[in-house]
């Protein structure tokens, strides 16, 4: 009998030893299998996947999905594009592709050699495509995810054969909270295979995470620091970001790996425990000596070189060891005592299996509240997945939570969808204006919420679920029930806790509001407003709430020049103007009790916003800050109708 031949190469022992460890459960002795790529292959094995054959759910975002999650990463995407195209530009003619993940794996963004992309494109590398070690077995993205470390992932190093003529190496990119938020990728053929690959996609993702860094915390004082007074400024200076009440709250990679932090110190670490430096110290230090360098010795032992950048105006602040920590919830709170209840309660809940029901009007930050409470609990590291129960044509709804098998209904995707419901396993899903949910759905998410378990449409076997739940409505659902429109049973799963958000104009922290959202679209700008511009905002009704300060604000910091700092009246949209020339006051103080008042008020703003609009649909919603379809739900309700 002739004995089976040696293999040859690395690829040949790799496939060896994996199909021995596929038989026995162990690898051969002196196998070239390294302990990440192990470890990978046993997550790869216990998510039901087998090295050769289809795979058994090909797991692809809708377009609908795709859009609502590039809409969600749009500040990941943005300043990762120059990044990838300064990659693309170094890689260009060698076969390859640079590769943007969410923090789920689904592919955003994808730059690649015309070469190299139909080889790609058969095995998914396209925006969309889930690259999850769950859903691709071990691959670069999804192994670095897994790791949240860079990896290489070379040839026969995949799990799955299909992806085998692949070398892939990948970067995590992480937010200046500690987070990962994504993954940058350069992918090509094997045989192609480059050693700088590695270092130069590190790198890269490290200048995405700075500038992070630098547009989010901008406003904030900053310390920059490194072992030698040459090193600040360069790509390995550490960076971290300090809060009014002196503690640090943002860090870039470099820092944490300097000072030996973890995400869970972000928040609750003061600067004096890493410093025989305070807070007050350092601002008085950057004031005075701009870019010089403080030497600063470290309360663990070594010193460092300091550059202090002290951000926007401190207002003093006394220290408290009573404080609590900072999180995302806090970055809300501006000094309204309405929202500071309602942030105090949503804090006491976020540990608990408790069911939160948001309310208010549209338009006043009930998306945001909910993503703030996502991002300062426990299920932060997991996905956030939003869904607008209004906007949603009723036909889709279904299929969009719940998913569906392949060929479910004309034009589903031929693989299938899994939907949204499966799609946050683990984190918090946001049901926004749920009171606009079709009676039939609202059955099928009530045996959801109660057996914890979703069915695809069209068939197919249940999937256990595990998430938070937040809903939001601007309706009051007690009346929908009594109309017939909302479940009961429903109503009572979804409300554990009821927490009203303040429309704009009952809000006290009005200029306080006003400076955090300048800061936040024009960091370091210092932009203001014209006096006369802050007195006409202060007395006007805002029937859009934040959704409309927000509109106006981003539009007038576009609509100044470079050297411009100052809002005033010529950088406000024609229909904002004609707005504010209303008597505006004396709506501001008409009692909120008064339903009807409210109701005629935002008639009148529909009114204007068609007439503005000379009745096109779309740019009336854009102008109210509303979806089409709310705006034509609303007509309906008024009994107007477009003619």
């Amino acid at each position: 009998m002739t004995p089976n031949p040696t293999p040859k190469g690395p690829g040949a022992a790799l496939r060896q030893a994996r199909n021995q460890w596929l038989e026995s459960g162990e690898l051969p002795p002196g196998t070239p299998v390294g302990p990440l790529v192990a470890r990978s292959w046993n997550r790869s094995q216990e998510a039901g996947l087998a090295p050769l054959g289809r795979l058994p759910d090909e797991y692809y975002l809708s377009p609908f999905q795709l859009a609502s999650t590039v809409d969600r990463q749009h500040d990941l995407i943005a300043h990762a594009q120059p990044v990838m195209e300064y990659l693309h530009a170094q890689t260009r003619d060698s076969g390859s592709m640079v590769i943007l993940a969410d923090d789920r794996g689904i592919l955003l963004q994808a730059l690649g050699d015309a070469d190299f992309l139909e080889r790609a494109e058969r095995v998914a590398l396209s925006p969309g495509a889930s690259w999850n070690e769950r859903h691709r077995g071990t691959n670069a993205i999804g192994t670095a995810l897994a790791e949240a470390a860079p990896v290489v992932i070379n040839g026969a190093e995949h799990y799955l054969e299909r992806n085998g003529f692949l070398t892939c190496a990948a970067a995590p990119v992480a937010a200046p909270d500690g987070r990962l938020i994504g993954v940058l990728d350069i992918s090509g053929d094997h045989r192609r295979r480059h050693p700088h690959t590695f270092c130069l996609v590190r790198t890269a993702a490290q200048m995405i995470e700075n500038r992070l860094f630098a547009v989010r915390h901008g406003g904030n004082v900053q310390l920059h620091f490194h072992p030698l007074a040459e090193g600040i400024g360069t790509l390995a200076e550490g960076a971290v970001a300090i809060s009014e009440e002196g503690f640090i709250i943002a860090a870039n990679r470099a820092a944490m790996t300097i000072l030996g932090l973890t995400a869970a110190d972000l928040g609750t670490l003061p600067l004096h425990r890493l410093f025989h430096l305070r807070f007050r110290d350092a601002v008085d230090w950057g004031a005075r000596r701009g870019n010089e360098p403080l030497p600063v010795h470290r309360t663990s032992g070594g010193d460092l070189f300091v550059r202090v950048e002290t951000g926007r105006v401190i207002r003093p602040m006394a220290i408290t060891a009573s404080r609590p920590p900072v999180d995302a919830l806090s970055g809300l709170d501006t000094g309204c005592e309405h929202l500071n209840n309602a942030i105090t309660k949503a804090r006491k809940v976020l540990d608990k299996p408790i069911p939160v029901l948001l309310q208010g009007e549209s338009g006043v930050g009930k998306e945001v509240f909910a993503k703030a409470m996502h991002d300062s609990g426990p299920r932060r590291a997991r996905p956030f997945v939003a869904v607008d129960c209004s906007s949603l044509p009723e036909s889709l709804i279904e299929a969009e939570l719940f998913g569906y098998a392949p060929g479910a209904f004309t034009g589903a995707h031929r693989q299938g969808s899994p939907g949204r419901i499966r799609e946050v396993q683990g984190g918090t899903l946001f049901l926004d204006e749920i009171g606009d949910m079709p009676l039939a759905m609202q059955t099928r998410l009530l045996r959801v919420l109660q057996e914890r378990q979703v069915t695809p449409l069209g068939g197919g076997k249940s999937v256990a679920v595990d998430f938070g739940l937040i809903c939001a409505t601007h309706r009051n659902l007690k009346n929908e029930m009594e109309a017939g429109r909302f479940r009961a049973d429903l109503y009572y799963r979804i409300n554990g806790l009821t927490l009203m958000l303040p429309g704009l104009r009952q809000r006290k922290d009005f200029p306080a509001l006003l400076n955090r959202l300048l800061d936040e679209m024009a960091p370091n700008r210092g932009i203001s407003l014209d006096a006369g511009v802050a007195t006409a905002f202060t007395g006007y009704a805002w029937p859009g709430n934040l959704r409309q300060l927000v509109n106006v604000l981003r539009t007038a910091c576009a609509l100044l020049d470079d050297d411009e700092t100052c809002i005033s009246w010529s950088h406000l949209p024609d229909d904002m103007l004609e707005e504010l020339r209303l008597p505006a006051k004396a709506i501001a103080s008409a009692p909120d009790a008064v339903t009807e008042n409210l109701r005629n008020l935002s008639d009148a703003a529909i009114t204007r916003a068609l007439d503005f609009s000379r009745g096109n649909m779309s740019e009336a919603a854009r102008r109210l800050g509303i979806s089409r379809n709310t705006l034509y739900r609303r007509l309906k309700q008024s009994g107007n109708s477009q003619k």
